[in-house]
């Protein structure tokens, strides 16, 4: 049986990776802040995809 948490963890962490590379290279900010939210949400995208990543890989040893 496919386990939903491998695609899913490469899904976000593909994306979190992408979002992270342009909070840094972009100097463009949300429109009512001065906060770089591409940068926190890749962050956060980035290490819920590994955390998936890390529980099929610990489900596929057991």
């Amino acid at each position: 049986m496919l386990d939903l948490r491998q695609p899913s963890g490469l899904f976000f962490a593909i994306a979190g990776v992408l979002l992270v590379v342009v909070g840094i290279t972009d100097t463009s900010r949300a429109a009512m802040t001065d906060v770089n939210v591409n940068l926190y949400v890749g962050g956060v995208m980035t290490g819920f995809g590994l955390i998936l990543l890390l529980l099929a890989r610990r489900a596929r040893k057991a």
